[in-house]
């Protein structure tokens, strides 16, 4: 009878240790999984030829640095010129290449007509593109009935059509070659519900939608992997270069007390996802992983994030209410 006590407390125990883990982990199963007992960035991503778009700032720059000690070939992308130059300069001091291995290549996502003549240029630098980093974006945090249908439009151009766009120009020379990888840099707004960025989270919906399916018409490529990142709250620029609810004004403020994941371990899991060729990550601290599993997931998700959860996340980004228009939330 005691053998089957401790058989019945081992099974109940394994289950809560593995929740305890699961509750100190910032990044989905798969990934983790691919942590610890997956391929090395720096055995697979040595020596290719990597494009990396918004990589002036943020995850981007980031991403940049990283890949720059593991010796590839880099292209940096973004709309300020300096900030690419400045980032270039960090890579060569920090990295493992020469300055022939870096092309400093300013682009705007919503300069679509841009983009052909963006990767020709690639081309003839490096001869090929191996890995495809669509990163570059714009957010906004207003109420989605104060917002002008210029954010949504301005949003919608950049995150979506921008990043379809520069996709569509690199894809047939992946298809020639039979190999490549894209990956999109989407959110966990692409996935779960966040107040205050309604334009933002469509843009993000639009993008999973758009590379789930561009992989389904790939079936006699295989060799071409697309990877839909999806990080959660990260330190970096882009809350306070957020729009308001115009285009004219951006918000100029940090979030207010959000847990935040440090950028440099953002970047090694994006590398680690894209050394194993994992088709969706989610990347974020808890507790935003564990709600977004809770929201993928478990079917009574609105009774568990009710209205004073949702208050909550709209508190923290310090967001002021208007009384008249959003005087339910205060109630």
């Amino acid at each position: 009878m005691s053998g089957e006590l401790w058989l019945w407390a081992l099974c109940a125990l394994l289950p809560a240790l593995w929740l305890l883990s699961f509750l100190r982990t910032d990044s989905d199963l798969t990934l983790l999984w691919a942590a610890w007992l997956g391929r090395r960035p720096e055995q697979v991503l040595t020596g290719m030829v990597v494009w990396v778009t918004g990589a002036s700032s943020g995850i981007g720059e980031e991403l940049a640095l990283q890949l720059s000690k593991l010796g590839v070939s880099l292209v940096l992308s973004a709309r300020r010129v300096q900030e690419l130059e400045r980032v270039k300069r960090r890579c060569l001091e920090n990295g493992n290449i020469k300055e022939k291995d870096i092309l400093v290549l300013p682009l705007d996502l919503a300069d679509r007509s841009s983009h052909g003549m963006a990767t020709k240029a690639v081309l003839q630098e490096f001869g090929r593109v191996d890995i495809l980093v669509n990163n570059g974006g714009k957010a906004h945090c207003s109420f989605a009935v104060d917002t002008n249908l210029d954010v949504f439009k301005v949003l919608l151009e950049v995150n979506y059509l921008g990043t379809v766009s520069l996709t569509k120009c690199v894809l047939p020379h992946m298809m020639k070659r039979r190999q490549g990888k894209i990956v999109i840099i989407n959110s966990l707004g692409g996935i779960i519900p966040i107040p205050l960025t309604s334009a933002y989270n469509a843009s993000k919906h639009a993008l999973r939608g758009f590379l789930d399916t561009l992989q389904t018409e790939l079936f006699n490529y295989p060799g071409i992997t697309m990877s839909t990142i999806c990080p959660g709250l990260v330190h970096s620029n882009i809350f306070q270069n957020s729009f308001t609810s115009e285009i004219t004004e951006t918000l100029g403020k940090k979030a207010g007390d959000l847990s935040k994941m440090e950028t440099s371990r953002c970047a090694r899991l994006i590398l680690i996802s894209m050394a194993n060729d994992l088709k969706e990550v989610w990347i974020a601290q808890q507790p935003h992983l564990f709600k977004t599993y809770v929201w993928q997931y478990v079917p009574i998700r609105d009774w568990i994030f009710s209205r004073k959860t949702w208050k909550k996340v709209i508190e923290g980004y310090n967001i002021e209410m208007d009384d008249k228009l959003h005087k339910g939330l205060r109630e």
